[in-house]
Parts: structure tokens; C-alpha cells; sequence
């Protein structure tokens, strides 16, 4: 199927590896070019080689923070290196940060909240302003925001994340529809479990304080998910280009629900 998206401009944020990888294999193997953005230049070059090797797209590698205004600010630019006509900007923006640190809320001062809710609200808040009018202007953008399943059933040790990617939702919820008749969509990913390398790191702490190895940790995890297993990043990947796709132009301030089945609810 043609997804519509060949020729189209996209920042990945995040996505040396993991799921922000996926979602930029993806779209580049539907013909979009890239910049991709993360803090570690290896990483990040490893991948841009990669994916440019696979899918002949172009793809820049911007080796920042973006969860710093400096760092936007050199992701922002590098659309102009995309194309050689104007304007010099994004089609496709695909926000994402790494997650703050579990723990107890009683235990996280202020400059924790503050670092969290400037990585998970502020920094993808940040790109919208940037980007969205641009794209309304010329009538047409995809705006993905890789948040967590946490948004829907938070979880008790993640206070963090609970907040600050809640912040983010309910700002989505109102810009989204702002924008709809402009033909720009912006919704949100949610993962659940997926076999990354931040999921698959966490087995050993909890192994060692279980008393158990790091396998039986993971078997349980995996027992506690309908699917019976973890999420993979191309199948993460393959639902952003989805959303970014001209057959998602309908589909608007939502919240997509990736987890295998783990959350029981009915809405």
C-alpha cells in the first residue's frame, strides 16, 4: 500500500535506537528523508548508516539533547538540509524523550519534576509551536508524540512520568483539534512493553532483589501481557507510519494504545 508519505520531510527525536529507531525505519522505508536526532553520536551514526543503507533515504544525524532549547534549536535548523527548494521545513515531527527514573514520588525533589516535565511536556510542547503552523500553512503535517501506556493506567513507581506525559496529553487534546481543518493530525503513541534496551535493563535490578535470575524476571512480565509476549520496534514503527500515512488524515488527538492486550480496560 502507498502510504503517501514519499518525498515527505521527517524529525525523529530519540532515535538512535529503540522505538524512536522503529519509527524512523519506517517512514524511511515509505520514502521519507530523515534527521534524527539523539545523544549519542555512535549510536546515532550507526543507525542514519544503516537506515541509508536499507532505504537510500536521506538521513542527517544531529548528535544533541533535545530536551535543551539548543538542541531544538540545531534539530529545527537541519530541515533546511533536506531540501533544496523552500520552504525549509518539516512534514512529519516525531517527538520523543527518554523516561525519568522510577522510584517513589516521596523521594523526588523539585528538580526532578522539573527535569521530567521538561523532557516529557515542555520538549515535545516546544516542537509543536515550532512546527505546526508551518505545516497548517501548507496544509498538511503529521505531528506523532511517543508518550506511555502509563497515560491510561499509570503506574505507581513511574509518579514521574504519570505527570509529565499526562500534562502532554491533555495539551494534545486541545491543539489537535485546533488544526484538524488544516489537514494536520497530532496524536499520541503510547507503548506498553517492548524489547528495548531501557525494558530489558531493568530485569536485572529486580532480579537481584527477588533473589531469582533475570530470566524467570522477564518470563513473568511476559506472563502478565495477553499477547504472551514483548512489543517489537518495527511493529511500534509500522503504526507511527500509519499515522503519519494520507489513510490516517482522519484520525486526530488520540491516544493509540500499543501493549498487547495489558491494559483491561474497556475504554
Amino acid at each position: 500500500m502507498d502510504r503517501g508519505l514519499r518525498g515527505k520531510a521527517a524529525l525523529v527525536c530519540a532515535s538512535s535506537k529503540g522505538l524512536g529507531r522503529g519509527c524512523a525505519l519506517a517512514l524511511a522505508r515509505e520514502g521519507v528523508d530523515l534527521v534524527l536526532v539523539a545523544r549519542t553520536a555512535d549510536t546515532l551514526a550507526a543507525t542514519a548508516a544503516a537506515i541509508r543503507q536499507e532505504t537510500g533515504a536521506t538521513v542527517i544525524e544531529i548528535a544533541a539533547d533535545i530536551t535543551t532549547e539548543a538542541g531544538r534549536a540545531q534539530a529545527l535548523d537541519a530541515a533546511r538540509h533536506l531540501r533544496w527548494r523552500q520552504p525549509a521545513a518539516y512534514d512529519i515531527v516525531v517527538t520523543n524523550a527518554g523516561g525519568p527514573p522510577a522510584g517513589d514520588f516521596r523521594d523526588f525533589d523539585r528538580a526532578a519534576w522539573l527535569k521530567a516535565v521538561e523532557a516529557n511536556m515542555l520538549t515535545p510542547i516546544a516542537l509543536i509551536q515550532a512546527t505546526v503552523d508551518g505545516m497548517a500553512g501548507r496544509g498538511w503535517g503529521r505531528i506523532v508524540n511517543i508518550t506511555s501506556s502509563s497515560v491510561k493506567s499509570p503506574i505507581s513507581s513511574l509518579s514521574l512520568s504519570n505527570g509529565a506525559r499526562s500534562g502532554l496529553t491533555g495539551f494534545v487534546a486541545g491543539v489537535a483539534r485546533e488544526v484538524a481543518g488544516q489537514g494536520v493530525t497530532i496524536n499520541n503513541l503510547l507503548p506498553g512493553a517492548f524489547a528495548t534496551d531501557r525494558l530489558l535493563s531493568s530485569f536485572a535490578p529486580r532480579a537481584a532483589k527477588a533473589g531469582v535470575d533475570v530470566e524467570e524476571v522477564a518470563r513473568q512480565r511476559r506472563a502478565a501481557i495477553p499477547a504472551g509476549r514483548f512489543g517489537e520496534a518495527a511493529e511500534f514503527g509500522a503504526t507511527c507510519a500509519f499515522l503519519c500515512s494520507v489513510q490516517a488524515a482522519y484520525i486526530t488527538g488520540q491516544n493509540v494504545l500499543i501493549d498487547g492486550g495489558a491494559y483491561p480496560g474497556t475504554f
